[in-house]
């Protein structure tokens, strides 16, 4: 199973939730849920002021671009990339190349300048639950959970490290249950 990432689309100026919509149409249309998971337009509310009156806008923060979270294969990047009002992937060098996902810290920083989690939390997970550690600098590694810290989206894990049992901290949508 390959795993969800997060690819900036180039689409027209102003098109941007249209575009939105049209993808996961497609997607629900072509039964591509699963690799085709969210499509986001990123934006945030300002309160402008004009002549003495107050004005709360949504504000797209990158005019043009919507954001979208797959699994890419080719079936998924043909339905994107074919989508009307699409103009290409963001780091795609063109020739038939699959464009480079955004790393994860740049999507955390976008969707909390949103107010949106990048994830639901795995509220399943709970201490003495064995887990794989899926991304980040422990990736591969497995442990038993010993804490979880709701609130900084941490998890406590007891792992083998050089033969140690150490107690290590990951961020919580880093792990999955073993």
């Amino acid at each position: 199973m390959e795993e969800k990432k997060w690819y900036v689309v180039n689409t027209y100026s102003g098109h941007e939730n249209m575009v939105k919509e049209k993808i996961e149409m497609r997607a629900q249309s072509m039964n591509m849920e699963d690799k085709i998971c969210r499509v986001v337009v990123p934006e945030q509310k300002v309160i402008e002021e004009k002549d003495g009156v107050t004005k709360e806008k949504i504000k797209k923060i990158f005019p043009g671009y919507i954001l979208i979270e797959m699994v890419m294969t080719d079936e998924a990047w043909f339905v994107v990339r074919n989508t009307p009002g699409v103009t290409g992937f963001i780091g795609s060098s063109g020739k038939g190349a699959k464009p480079t996902p955004l790393q994860p810290y740049e999507v955390d920083n976008i969707l909390k300048n949103m107010g949106i989690t990048k994830e639901k939390i795995n509220a399943e997970l709970k201490e003495g639950d064995k887990i794989k550690i899926t991304d980040g600098p422990f990736v591969g590694m497995s442990g038993t959970i010993e804490s979880i810290d709701l609130e900084q989206k941490l998890v406590n894990a007891i792992v083998d490290l050089f033969g140690q049992e150490t107690s290590i901290e990951v961020p919580l949508d880093q792990v999955e249950k073993a």
